[in-house]
């Protein structure tokens, strides 16, 4: 008898702990969520701005400037407002490709646009748009539309650069793309932007589209007065046989020496040994910064 008594006790200490727990858990500020669900972001372009092609992967998310943050698209998470608000949304990407170097990529536009935020209840903003900024500058675009490229073989370069066939299914959009193919010849090559570039001394990145069966490199040729270094940035590794879009930052190797006023964009490879012949596609290269005024 005293040792069901006892467990009766002890079972309603347990409730009364579990109540006032609950309680505490939603008093003052705290309230039941409301959620966000988004779905995508894509950006359009206008002819000077190049192609639309992105690949946005993150939104970084604020409501009334109070950041709630970065979420991998598509994404629903809980907010703790209710009622009207301003959201705004900041498109992310993998800068160079690597998921663990996410970044809000500063040359989209942000999204903003007044929501009402009900509790338990998710409002969808499905499918957003996004745009270049204005003060965006393109300080190089390179298509491969045109007969005449912007990019010439160096001196060692045992392997050109070309369009791919009007129509080919390899092109990536558009009429043409650019084709490197390396064999037991041609195995090895390099070119570069045929213009020098200013360094700006602020944010810069190069966005292209790719398809690769063999690795290459990306890298700078940095000049100054009197010396120039050869710096590479990234080596990009074989796709598959799938096009991707990748984000690469140049500003830290731009601002690695003193004294460098301007700069080229090459590309180098050699034939992967355990091949006999292998490829490098190239579509819709940008030099992205910030104009100066």
């Amino acid at each position: 008898m005293i040792y069901r008594r006892l467990l009766r006790n002890i079972f309603f200490l347990c409730i009364l702990f579990i109540t006032v727990s609950s309680c505490e858990k939603f008093s003052g500020d705290q309230t039941i969520p409301a959620y966000l669900s988004i779905d995508s972001i894509y950006i359009t372009t206008n002819e000077a701005q190049g192609t639309a092609s992105q690949r946005i992967t993150d939104a970084w998310v604020y409501v009334d400037d109070e950041f709630l943050g970065a979420y991998e698209l598509p994404a629903r998470f809980p907010v703790l407002k209710s009622g009207k608000h301003q959201l705004k949304i900041w498109s992310g990407v993998k800068k160079n490709g690597i998921a663990a170097t996410r970044v809000s990529y500063e040359f989209y536009n942000p999204i903003s646009r007044e929501i009402n935020l009900v509790p338990d209840s998710t409002l969808k903003t499905g499918v957003m748009a996004t745009t270049y900024q204005a003060k965006t500058s393109f300080t190089w675009m390179e298509n491969f539309e045109s007969v005449s490229l912007s990019l010439d073989t160096t001196s060692g370069s045992l392997a050109t650069i070309k369009l791919t066939p009007a129509d080919s299914a390899v092109t990536f959009e558009g009429y043409h793309s650019g084709m490197v193919v390396l064999d037991a010849t041609h195995d090895y090559f390099e070119c570069q932007t045929h213009t020098e570039y200013p360094i700006p001394y602020q944010q810069v990145f190069l966005e292209m589209n790719f398809n690769c069966s063999n690795p290459f490199v990306v890298g700078l040729f940095t000049y100054g007065t009197s010396i120039l270094y050869q710096t590479p940035v990234i080596t990009l590794n074989p796709t598959n046989g799938q096009w991707k879009k990748i984000y690469i930052d140049l500003t830290t190797t731009l601002n690695a020496y003193t004294a460098m006023y301007s700069f080229r964009v090459y590309f180098r490879a050699f034939k992967d040994a355990g091949m006999t012949k292998s490829g490098i596609l190239l579509d819709n290269l940008k030099i992205v910064t910030r104009a100066s005024k």
